[in-house]
């Protein structure tokens, strides 16, 4: 399972949100590229990385944020305000290894499918959903699509990664939406990510007995209920 500590970026910071409520946000660092940097430290190599400001309007904002990211030397993957072919190629030319498509692939199939051609694995969606229903604009508008419809669909498309987010749980340290996930990881043909309330070792025990392809980290490691380190050394192989 290959551990992605994430960073998600707000106004230039580094911060955190509870259930992607924007008017509950916890600034953890004023520089997320000394967060990158101290995760490879740690032996991670592979980072998530999220702009809510692009997630919110629909345009990329922390572009040169993300370009000092991916100096530091990770596997970059990243998202927030893709929505054009475009978006795609600027975010591979900052340093990017994937782009996650969210709202975007929801709105326009076409437009997944047509990024999976020219992009192939470099293209990842994400489905980021509140009671089996997903989520878009920055998760504060329901799309009616139920998750797991959408997941077979976006693998039909050629999508070879998604990456899987129970809204409920993100930011909560309540623990991993650990059947929900592993059910999805069974339903489709892809590889999938875990992500949302990842915040105990027990989480990632239980995630590691499932075909789940990897796990998301946020405030699990900023607060310190989680080392990275130790994480790594037990759960990524």
């Amino acid at each position: 399972m290959i551990i992605y500590p994430a960073v998600d970026i707000r106004g230039g910071a580094a911060v955190r949100l509870l259930q992607g409520d924007f008017e509950r946000e916890t600034v953890y660092e004023s520089d997320p590229a000394a967060v990158a940097r101290r995760y490879k430290e740690a032996g991670a190599t592979h980072i998530h990385v999220v702009d809510l400001d692009g997630a919110r309007t629909g345009e990329p904002m922390n572009d040169e944020i993300i370009r000092r990211i991916a100096r530091a030397g990770l596997f970059l993957q990243t998202g927030g305000g893709i929505r054009s072919i475009e978006d795609i190629e600027r975010k591979l030319a900052l340093g990017a290894n994937r782009v996650v498509l969210g709202t975007a692939a929801v709105k326009n199939p076409g437009f997944v499918r047509e990024a999976v051609e020219k992009f192939g694995e470099a293209v990842a969606v994400g489905i980021d959903a509140r009671d089996g229903v997903v989520a878009v604009s920055g998760w504060r508008e329901s799309s009616g699509a139920d998750a797991f419809a959408f997941a077979a669909e976006v693998a039909e498309a050629g999508v070879s990664t998604i990456i899987f987010t129970d809204i409920a749980r993100d930011g909560m340290m309540s623990g991993a939406s650990v059947g929900e996930t592993a059910r999805l990881a069974e339903s489709v043909p892809v590889k999938i990510i875990a992500s949302g309330g990842v915040s105990s070792a027990d989480d990632l025990e239980k995630l590691s007995g499932t075909r789940v392809h990897g796990a998301i980290i946020g405030k699990a490691l900023f607060t310190g209920a989680l080392d990275l380190k130790e994480v790594i050394e037990k759960y990524q192989n």
